[in-house]
């Protein structure tokens, strides 16, 4: 499965963005799907992950309350909703596919999109 994220932009702390990871090749209803985030000099995290059919997700604890993981199958895409951004949010943001299950190990994930650059300025 190709994945491709998309919905980045530069934005001030306290704002909002929808990220979308978008499929291709395979159905991605076939897989758990999950957001990680890099910043500069700092290694790649988890974010987010939802289940294949939706019904249950897990979040950073960092990102709880504020950010919210979905999936509309028939579209076949994954999006990221973040509200209430902090400076520190600012990453390149990725989305990744496993065949497994959700969780928070990069090794999990089999299938890795390139990312898209969230700025959140102070």
């Amino acid at each position: 499965v190709q994945l491709q994220a998309s919905g980045g932009g530069l934005v001030q702390a306290g704002g909002s963005l929808r990220l979308s990871c978008a499929a291709s090749g395979r159905t991605l209803s076939n897989y758990a799907t999950g957001w990680f985030r890099q910043a500069p000099g700092k290694e790649r995290e988890f974010v987010a992950a939802i289940t294949r059919g939706g019904d249950s997700t897990r979040y950073a604890d960092s990102v709880k309350g504020r950010f919210t993981i979905s999936r509309d199958n028939a579209r076949n895409t994954v999006y990221l909703q973040m509200n209430s951004l902090k400076p520190e949010d600012t990453a390149v943001y990725s989305c990744a596919a496993s065949p497994y299950c959700i969780g928070s190990l990069i090794g999990a994930y089999d299938y890795w999109g390139q990312g898209t650059q969230v700025t959140v300025s102070s």
